[in-house]
């Protein structure tokens, strides 16, 4: 038989804006936490909020890890393979 796998994760991506501010995140602990809530995206891309917005552009959602303190805003593509990160907060 065999072995199952879990589910397909979603690639993260960053925007440039996002690229600079995980450059400036230095401690070990932001870097974790940071982690785990880019698992959580990734695994699935529709845990977050969406934020209001028009159907112009993407649709933004917001993933907040009250616990680990980490917030993300986010788009998932069309065929929900990759995640943009836009904005991070740890």
């Amino acid at each position: 038989m065999a072995p199952q796998h879990g589910p397909r994760r979603a690639r993260i991506a960053f925007s440039d804006s996002a690229a600079k501010q995980l450059e400036n995140i230095t401690s070990e602990a932001e870097i974790h936490a940071l982690d785990r809530a880019l698992v959580v995206v990734s695994v699935d891309p529709e845990v977050g909020e969406p934020l209001p917005g028009d159907a112009a552009g993407p649709q933004l959602r917001e993933y907040a890890d009250e616990v680990e303190r980490v917030r993300l805003l986010y788009w998932v593509t069309v065929l929900k393979t990759v995640v943009v990160v836009a904005y991070l907060e740890v």
